[in-house]
């Protein structure tokens, strides 16, 4: 019983000496000298001085002036666990905080990558479920139709939700925003596009090819959620302007925009 109850003392943070003392005394009725302390707990005499010197700095022992001798008393045991409770929680308390801004900013000058399709998914869904303000989604179909049951959660706790959908979708969630070039954007990026933005903190990018490989990454970078945020948001501007232009942009630039996508010309039909 008494190596356990030194064993802990050491846990937490007293040296094998300090621990003996503190013991010792809890031990026996009234105050003790260094002499008898040393003593009662087999500490060397060498020692004992800088032992109760260092216990007296920590307020586990009080001294007790007793004619010339000076004698020490322990701090209760009830009284001893509870500063050290306090301190204990105090101290994890601040340390959860500064390990939360150091993984702040740890995550926030990383791009992880995303290499699954599983994991690609996961990742978005539990972004979706995370979101607190706002979420914006562009993404085709077989994306849209797994993660768009979230969606509809989100928006049951007032998360806002806009969605540039690529193709020909039933379903709806948010405010939802029909790609009309998706044949165009499939022959030139080779896939199929994913993108996340959650409260404008966190985003993740991906393309989904056509042999069923992925290619991605999600950041709290600043500048990878700028951009994959004004990415939507252009997307949801052009459609806004296409679905009240439709026929003059027709006219004037062909039946599928192509010629609006080449950027290395200022062509029109």
């Amino acid at each position: 019983m008494v190596v356990n109850i030194l064993n802990e003392l050491i846990n937490l943070g007293l040296s094998k000496y300090e621990a003996l003392a503190y013991a010792g005394l809890l031990s026996v009725n009234g105050p003790l000298s260094a002499y008898e302390i040393a003593k009662n707990s087999q500490i060397p005499s060498s020692k004992i001085y800088e032992v109760m010197a260092k216990l007296e700095e920590r307020s586990i022992v009080q001294p007790v002036e007793t004619g010339s001798t000076k004698k020490y008393l322990p701090l209760e045991s009830s009284e001893f666990i509870a500063n050290h409770r306090l301190k204990t929680e105090s101290s994890l308390n601040r340390l959860s905080k500064e390990l939360l801004q150091l993984k702040r900013e740890r995550r926030s000058s990383v791009i992880f990558n995303l290499s699954e399709y599983d994991v690609l998914i996961d990742k978005a869904s539990r972004m979706i479920n995370s979101a607190e303000k706002e979420i914006l989604l562009s993404a085709w179909s077989p994306e849209f139709e797994s993660l768009v049951a979230l969606l509809g959660k989100a928006e049951k706790r007032k998360v806002k939700v806009a969605v540039i959908h690529f193709g020909e979708t039933s379903l709806k969630s948010g405010q939802i925003y029909m790609h009309p070039i998706a044949d165009t954007i499939y022959s030139e990026k080779g896939g199929r596009g994913l993108v996340v933005v959650c409260d404008s903190s966190e985003a993740m990018m991906g393309t989904v090819y056509s042999d069923g490989s992925v290619d991605g990454g999600v950041s709290e970078n600043s500048g990878f959620v700028t951009l994959a945020e004004d990415y939507i948001k252009h997307d949801i501007y052009i459609m806004k302007i296409i679905t009240r232009y439709d026929d003059e942009l027709k006219r004037r630039f062909g039946e599928n925009y192509a010629m609006l996508r080449d950027i290395f010309s200022d062509r029109e039909a």
